[in-house]
């Protein structure tokens, strides 16, 4: 795809929401729109749904999920533990040191990335740390982990035992039937979450 168009897709939601907002709650921007590209384009912001889900079902303390929908859509439904943030919310003071943080690893997450993509733009636009996003958001989280898909009996051992460990998740979250898809299968490994990034300790400067 064309960078111009691909700036284009990340950059333009970023402005439309920033316009949204009433100027006194916006805060000034560290990363230039090449810089910004980079980053969106790197997808080092994209969890996994089996690091959550296994992130979850460890009680992982580090782990805060924040759901960018409306609080109509969070009250239907919402992942365990999450928290709600309105996207259009975002930059209220009321956040700010909930997401401008070096304790906890933030996944947004939405009913697919655009949204969440976006409320991840302006974390990082505001030099904030420590956040990511729900790789497919809901959307996907259904596909994965609430209703896997049995893969043929002749599949490589690794995929049967993906299969084994989103069919435990999706009992321990709330999900369907275990069923084990090959005996004997060896653990999958999840993958690694990311490393929470600690902030720079601020020197206090003056007098007494």
């Amino acid at each position: 795809m064309n960078p111009r168009i691909l700036l284009a897709l990340f950059i333009i939601p970023l402005g439309l929401i920033i316009a949204a907002v009433p100027q006194n709650v916006t805060h000034p921007y560290k990363l230039s729109a090449e810089q910004m590209l980079a980053e969106a384009t790197s997808t080092s912001q994209l969890v996994s749904p089996d690091a959550v889900a296994d992130m979850l079902i460890q009680a992982d303390p580090n782990l805060q999920l924040i759901d960018v929908r409306t609080p109509d859509d969070f009250l239907k439904f919402s992942l365990p533990g999450a928290i709600n943030i309105p996207l259009t919310d975002l930059l209220s003071d009321e956040y700010k040191d909930l997401l401008d943080q070096d304790i906890k690893m933030n996944v947004f997450y939405s009913n697919g990335t655009l949204h969440a993509n976006e409320a991840w733009m302006i974390a990082t636009q505001l030099g904030y740390k420590n956040n990511y996003v729900l790789q497919g958001g809901l959307n996907y989280w259904a596909e994965t982990i609430m209703n896997p898909t049995v893969p043929p009996a002749t599949s490589p051992d690794e995929e049967l035992a993906k299969y084994d460990f989103r069919m435990g998740a999706s009992m321990a979250l709330g999900g369907g039937t275990l069923e084990s898809a090959t005996a004997g299968a060896s653990d999958i490994k999840v993958p690694e979450k990311p490393i929470i990034k600690k902030a720079a300790k601020k020197k206090v400067q003056g007098g007494c």
